[in-house]
């Protein structure tokens, strides 16, 4: 347990913000653990942190602690599966499989990306098109991070977490999760913790005449990805082409962070795509895109005046369509690269979703162009984009 005096700016991947009060940085299970308990109990303003991918934090920083995820690790629960020889993952680091799956344990502080090489290099299917997204492990399951028709809803076995309100470590399964689009109870009130996750993943080796072993992905559910990829939509094609189309349409997006392209330096999608009620999608223009939703046991449905999202308990309720924040924000006349003189903040070069750092940028400056842009939105279409980050000292 250590104390910095680094700054939000050193530990975002949007580079703005003050600096805490307090900063614990814990290495291991137990630690964070000890950590989260002795911070709670201090009754003080404390503030969770892992890979800083999607936080931002006011100029004036953080009246409070924060604590530090680092845990490191990616381990296996289960024994019996085997590797084919002559593969890039035989030896004695490839994983092992349990009923059909193979159930792997995966510490909050472990960068996603390397879980993901991790299972791609081991013949592992299930998070492949999920490559590059930026963050930390302890972070996948509070957002439901997804991409390209994957989502880790899909393949959450559960999460260790330390509650905050019992002080106790316990294990909450995915069923109890209450996942739904970017969307769980962590982020509706479930204070606590995310200490590790469960993940069980699909042994994809096949073997053949043409080569050894061949690694498949799942059904590729996303067709700008099956279109990179030069297959239907519903093929399956090797991993390690899936986790190299994804990279690469994540890079032309601006959204693969890249120290030396400002236009990476930011939290990804700025804002989340809303789902709206299907009457109020017709109101729309005839060519704004639309996806049909089927509504999850608790779906959230964006309100137009920009408050909580409601619920929808069940399968009950409005046909629902997600629409598309990007084409929202273009056709409310806001494009690539547009940015306020004067200011730091600017939109992505490559996607207007994405709002970045062009250097010398504040929190004011993000949060100005963020409400410039749900002002535009609003005036044009008569909805509030929700913004996708944890925003900490800031109203947006």
């Amino acid at each position: 347990m250590t104390s910095s005096p680094r700054t939000f700016a050193d530990l975002t991947t949007i580079r703005v913000g003050g600096a805490p009060r307090e900063l614990h940085e814990a290495t291991t299970p137990e630690q964070l653990v000890e950590t989260s308990l002795d911070v709670w109990a201090s009754n003080e303003p404390w503030l969770l942190l892992g890979g800083g991918s999607n936080t931002i934090v006011a100029d004036e920083g953080f009246d409070g602690t924060v604590i530090l995820i680092s845990t490191r690790g990616i381990s296996e629960t289960s024994t019996s599966y085997i590797v084919p020889e002559g593969c890039a993952a035989s030896g004695p680091d490839a994983p092992t499989s349990h009923a059909g799956s193979i159930i792997i344990r995966v510490q909050a502080g472990e960068p996603w990306d390397a879980v993901v090489s991790f299972a791609v290099t081991h013949g592992l299917a299930g998070i492949e098109a999920l490559s590059g997204i930026p963050g930390s492990t302890g972070a996948t399951p509070v957002q439901n991070i997804g991409a390209y028709g994957q989502e880790v809803a899909d393949v959450i076995v559960s999460v260790e977490f330390l509650d905050y309100l019992t002080g106790e470590v316990e294990s909450i399964p995915a069923a109890e999760l209450g996942f739904a689009y970017r969307d769980s109870i962590f982020k509706r009130g479930r204070l606590g913790v995310v200490l590790s996750v469960d993940f069980a993943l699909t042994p994809s080796w096949r073997s053949d005449a043409v080569s050894d072993a061949t690694a498949l992905s799942l059904p590729i559910a996303y067709p700008q990805l099956a279109d990179a990829l030069g297959v239907a939509v519903g093929d399956r094609a090797e991993l390690s082409r899936v986790r190299e189309a994804v990279l690469a349409l994540r890079a032309s997006k601006g959204m693969l962070l890249d120290p030396s392209d400002t236009d990476t330096i930011g939290v990804g999608s700025f804002f989340v795509n809303p789902i709206v009620t299907e009457s109020f999608a017709r109101t729309l223009p005839a060519d704004a895109p639309r996806y049909p939703v089927a509504a999850p046991i608790a779906q959230r449905v964006t309100p137009l005046d920009g408050s909580s999202p409601m619920l929808f308990p069940g399968l009950e309720g409005p046909a629902l369509v997600k629409l598309s924040a990007a084409w929202l924000i273009e056709a409310a006349g806001v494009k690539k690269g547009f940015g306020v003189p004067g200011s730091g903040a600017a939109i992505s070069s490559k996607h207007t979703l994405a709002i970045t750092n062009r250097g010398g940028a504040t929190s004011d400056d993000i949060a100005g162009l963020a409400h410039y842009v749900q002002a535009l939105v609003q005036s044009h279409f008569g909805l509030i984009l929700r913004p996708e980050p944890n925003l900490i000292g800031l109203e947006i």
